[in-house]
């Protein structure tokens, strides 16, 4: 069935780890008549959740596509991870998404990693629903979860809707647009009178409402200020406008399990959160024209050459790699070939097909505003652009933070190293968060992810998929070199014994860079001191020394390299010559400018019971941790510190024995900072021993 564009919905739905994301979209698919019956998490059957490792754990560890039609209106819902490890998927999906649900615990309010995920959909620009689940759980709290979403994200937030009690006394909502009370029973709803009780607060709850809807629309405003009633069609139309400006943020309640608030979450969802067309209208999609890399507006037009962004891919062994993809201009159909802008290629596509969490349901076209895939394309990854030949775009890349911890694993069974090889390489083409590399020195096969718990289903994953089991090996931290001050130096290769020989002879000034800047070239060389031909070769030398690490074997970041002068022979330069002299330059320059080592710090907020705080306190100072604050969460203190990654590595182990299981905590990265001098000389000296084993 193909849907008008401005009848489709797409929402991403985040929340932090056991929030309610999954059991919520099984309702919202059962709600819309999409599926037969709710998951439950426990017995592994939700549609969302269906990943032998994510059941198992019970969590989301992947992204899962689903969709359902509810009032006309085609919603394409993308549930994302919450827990720490897995969010920068959850960050992917967002960039194909017009609208968020954002669900948050009546148990525990907004969490940690929470936070991350709603500053991404800030920088998209996303209209937001927010849905407190769980109201029929004891110590469910509706009052403290909004308050800890207006103070955690410094929003003033309107409920639509509020409970009628809590916990096992949860029995339905009252709609504070229309003022009627909506209870449930034995999956039937009744409409009813507001009982007496809840009258004033839900009187309360609707002026504000009613003032925060005024404020968003001058004609609304005016005929507020004038005495005059809103009617629900006005104060609908005052919220989808404050919704989609970002000034309003409306809140809904219910319980996922007993299907309590789903329907009118659905039907706000339709109201408020923008289809494709008016996501476009405040907030034009951009990209880049391949060719002249100029920024155009892509339109939202059926008629139009292709435009589609690929925002995640699945390793399956059996289906081949699966390209989960958003299509913004234009049509993709099946069996056609379509050009892939950002590696230059053309991919022939099969099927197309809409995913229905692990099933497939087969498709000929999708049109702008539809997300869905294909299999088996032979070079795309995520992040790319699909589009017309003759009109070829670009999307900006979506960018991913950088691996905070590495383990070196070997195979159990020998002999089955290129096993292992490829069916990391199988599943990095999954997951863009992980890096897979081989230390040339040690020769160890190296590991990197965002957590030790993301390392550990990988393998689990690799186990399962490519039938090769793996051990770990202690952890290695990406620590990296900079310098702090400038310096010069002239690097110098010549190699001139008879016949045909080398010379290569360049100037390098370095300067240090800000934190996290990177690097930098500059040619600086006039008149001719070296030929233009051989700059690229002096670049690529330094890049190579840098990659490999000059002061500590680390590599190298944040700082520029101007090459300024040199000369060149006319026989025997060559582009190898300068390369070398490149890295000569590089390598001396570094050690006058004062070289430092950087390690890998996390942001921490670490949530315990009050009598654990000193504890706690206490046991950050010997991780060299600052702490940034202290805050009442609830009946807890939540610290918040940044800390070392090398000091974290076995931390949930920590926790635990400091608080008998009572604490929780989550880690975020942050930057990195330099290590004081007595441990920096010590991972030297480890790092110089394991050379020396090594060879």
């Amino acid at each position: 069935m193909s849907f008008d564009t401005g009848k489709i919905r797409n929402i991403a739905v985040i929340g932090g780890g056991r929030a309610g994301k999954t059991t919520m979209t099984d309702a919202l698919l059962f709600t819309a008549k999409a599926i037969p019956r709710i998951g439950k998490i426990e017995d592994g059957t939700t549609t969302t959740d269906y990943e032998p490792e994510e059941i198992s754990r019970t969590i989301s560890i992947s992204s899962a596509l689903a969709f359902c039609d509810w009032q006309g209106c085609r919603f394409n819902i993308i549930d994302t991870p919450g827990y720490i490890n897995f969010i920068e998927d959850s960050k992917a999906c967002l960039s194909v998404a017009d609208g968020v649900i954002a669900v948050v615990s009546a148990l525990t309010g907004v969490k940690a990693e929470n936070e991350q995920v709603w500053k991404c959909a800030d920088s998209y620009k996303l209209p937001r629903l927010i849905f407190i689940s769980k109201m029929d759980r004891e110590n469910a709290d509706f009052a403290n979860a909004v308050s800890s979403v207006e103070k955690a994200y410094g929003v003033s937030v309107v409920p639509l809707n509020i409970p009628i009690g809590s916990g096992p006394g949860f029995e339905g909502i009252i709609d504070v647009v229309n003022m009627k009370a909506l209870k449930f029973k034995n999956g039937s709803i009744s409409e009813e009178a507001i009982p007496d009780a809840l009258k004033s607060q839900a009187e309360e709850f609707r002026t504000r409402l009613i003032e925060r809807v005024a404020e968003s629309d001058d004609s609304l405003l005016e005929k507020y200020l004038e005495g005059e009633e809103l009617s629900a069609d006005e104060i609908n139309k005052g919220l989808k406008n404050g919704v989609l400006a970002g000034k309003l943020v409306p809140v809904l309640c219910g319980a996922s399990t007993l299907n309590i608030g789903i329907s009118q979450l659905l039907d706000a969802a339709v109201k408020t959160l923008p289809s494709p067309v008016e996501k476009a209208a405040v907030g034009p999609v951009k990209a880049k024209d391949q060719k002249t890399g100029e920024e155009i507006i892509i339109k939202v037009d059926e008629g139009g050459p292709l435009a589609a962004r690929v925002f995640k891919t699945i390793a399956d062994p059996f289906a081949g790699k699966l390209t989960l993809f958003r299509v913004y201009s234009g049509s993709l159909k099946a069996d056609t070939t379509v050009y892939n802008s950002t590696h230059d290629i053309k991919e022939k596509l099969g099927s197309i097909f809409y995913l229905q969490g692990k099933n497939h349901i087969t498709a000929q076209v999708i049109g702008p505003g539809g997300i869905a895939a294909v299999a088996k394309l032979k070079s795309t990854l995520t992040g790319d652009t699909l589009c017309d030949v003759s009109k070829p775009v670009i999307f900006d890349p979506i960018k991913f933070t950088e691996p905070m911890i590495s383990y070196a694993i070997e195979p159990k069974s020998r002999g089955d190293e290129d096993k292992v090889s490829t069916g990391i390489h199988r599943l990095l083409e999954e997951d863009p968060t992980l890096k897979f590399t081989r230390d040339a020195e040690t020769k160890d096969m190296i590991l990197s992810g965002m957590g030790q718990v993301h390392l550990e289903v990988i393998l689990e994953k690799l186990k399962r998929k490519f039938g090769t089991e793996v051990i770990m090996k202690a952890p290695k931290i990406a620590y990296r070199e900079t310098i702090r001050t400038s310096a010069d130096a002239q690097g110098k290769y010549k190699k001139q014994s008879g016949g045909k020989g080398q010379f290569g002879d360049c100037w390098v000034r370095i300067e240090p860079l800000p934190r996290g800047a990177g690097f930098e070239f500059i040619n600086n060389v006039v008149g001719g001191a070296i030929p233009r031909s051989y700059i690229p070769a002096v670049e690529k030398g330094i890049i190579e020394a840098m990659a490999q690490g000059i002061y500590a074997g680390y590599p190298m970041v944040d700082l520029s390299a101007s090459v300024y002068d040199g000369s060149y022979h006319t026989v025997d330069s060559s582009e190898m010559a300068f390369k070398i002299a490149g890295s000569f330059a590089i390598k001396k320059a570094v050690q006058d400018a004062r070289p430092v080592l950087l390690e890998p710090v996390v942001k921490v907020e670490i949530t315990v019971p009050d009598e654990y705080l000193g504890s706690i306190m206490g046991d950050l100072n010997t991780k060299r941790g600052k702490v940034q604050g202290v805050e009442q969460a609830g009946d807890n203190q939540k610290v918040v510190a940044l800390v070392p990654v090398s000091e974290m590595l076995t931390y949930a182990n920590q926790l635990n024995a400091i608080t008998s299981g009572r604490g929780v905590y989550s880690m975020s990265p942050s930057h990195y900072d330099e290590v004081p001098e007595h441990i920096a000389k010590k991972i030297i000296e480890e790092k110089s021993e394991a050379k020396k084993e090594g060879q």
